[in-house]
């Protein structure tokens, strides 16, 4: 006799729970299975840094970290963050409310100019620092180049950001 094998059908206009860790906080809600966790973070949490760009994953304005690793939370399901530690723009400030040495750095080189694509930048450079600094590699200019790939900028032609990333990676190595 051959066992059944059942199969959850996801309704369409069905609500799930998930639980996950939002910038450092344990939270929970109920969401239709295809909203995005762009949606999520900017609708129902109001954390409004994290941008809506291209909606493609082109462009990094929307990344986050997800278990300290950069997502482009455009295109990634909010299902998904099920049991996961998501960290916005939001989350990289200190407890005391003071900017990460990422944002610091983003500022004291001019990197922020429109503002549209930093948060993002942010992001990708904070994932930098954490995976790099597990490594402890300094990264040279051109892989600094090479990890940002993934964000656009119309602004500061990316000269002033890789300054800023430079500066974080060379603080932390020297």
């Amino acid at each position: 006799m051959k066992k059944k094998l059942k199969k959850e059908i996801i309704k369409k206009n069905a609500l799930y729970e998930i639980a996950f860790t939002l910038n450092g906080k344990k939270v929970s809600c109920k969401i239709k299975p295809s909203t995005l966790l762009l949606d999520l973070i900017r609708d129902n949490f109001s954390l409004k840094g994290t941008k809506p760009g291209c909606n493609e994953g082109e462009c990094g304005a929307c990344a986050v970290l997800i278990n300290d690793m950069p997502v482009n939370s455009c295109l990634y399901l909010a299902i998904n963050a099920d049991g996961k530690e998501i960290t916005t723009i939001e989350g990289l400030a200190k407890n005391d409310g003071s900017l990460d040495l990422v944002q610091e750095a983003l500022v004291q080189n001019g990197a922020v100019q429109c503002g549209f694509c930093t948060s993002g930048m942010a992001i990708s450079i904070k994932a930098m620092e954490n995976n790099f600094k597990k490594k402890k590699k300094k990264l040279s200019r051109e892989e600094i180049k090479k990890e940002l790939e993934g964000n656009l900028c119309r602004c500061t032609g990316y000269v002033k950001i890789i300054d800023a990333a430079e500066s974080v990676i060379d603080r932390k190595y020297i």
